[in-house]
């Protein structure tokens, strides 16, 4: 008989290239305003003391590649393109080197935001949950080990919509490195396998509509794809 008066859900997972084994999400954790030109064209600036966090259900996970349905409650839905962590080690009060050593490979993703509602959010000095911790809002790729990436450097970061280049940057753009962010995180909390970290979005954010295909790419990372109808 089953301990549970429902079916659990299935964990979700995201695929490891060159692996038969699947990566399990347990958290997913977003990095705010880690690029200046994103900042500046929503009317912000960087917070250079410290990076700054908010979070998505790891059940928000879906796979590149699916047909999705535009989400209720908005009429202002956005892509963002990121690069995403996954860790491999149990890292707590970290420096920079143990940071690094804890991670276990990187993936192309894709933030899916309700934009009107996280406005919503910050008019009212409110979470931003209902704009940002979307069903089917945080799109990840299959994930490279870092032994077969190599090192972080000034790879390519890119999306397109429906062919037309949006946004285009390097990783060197970024306000607050991979090792930093681990880091800084780890002394909020225990961190360790399962752990996503999406770290933040270039300039050239936008909406898309139902019939729109998405293609989100890293140099030396599998591309990610999505549609909406």
């Amino acid at each position: 008989m089953s301990d549970y008066i429902f079916a659990p859900r299935a964990v979700p997972s995201l695929p490891i290239v060159g692996a038969d084994q699947r990566y399990a999400v347990g958290r997913i954790f977003c990095v705010g305003r880690n690029y200046v030109a994103h900042a500046a064209e929503m009317g912000s600036e960087v917070d250079r003391e410290a990076p700054w966090y908010f979070t998505k259900s790891c059940h928000a996970l879906c796979q590149s590649g699916q047909t999705v349905p535009y989400p209720p409650g908005t009429s202002n839905f956005h892509y963002e393109m990121e690069l995403v962590v996954t860790l491999g080690r149990s890292v707590f009060e970290a420096d920079l080197q143990q940071s690094a050593d804890a991670v276990h490979g990187y993936a192309c993703g894709l933030d899916m935001t309700r934009r009107d509602r996280q406005q919503d959010g910050k008019d009212a000095r409110r979470p931003w949950s209902l704009g940002k911790d979307v069903e089917n809002g945080a799109v990840i790729g299959a994930i490279t080990p870092q032994d077969d990436f190599g090192a972080l450097a000034d790879q390519r970061i890119c999306l397109t919509v429906n062919e037309s280049i949006k946004q285009d940057a390097t990783l060197t753009d970024m306000v607050w490195s991979v090792p930093e962010v681990i880091s800084h995180l780890s002394r909020y909390y225990h961190l360790g396998p399962g752990d996503v970290i999406m770290t933040g979005t270039p300039a050239g954010v936008g909406p898309v509509v139902a019939g729109d295909t998405m293609r989100a790419e890293i140099d030396g990372l599998q591309a990610v794809t999505h549609y909406l109808t």
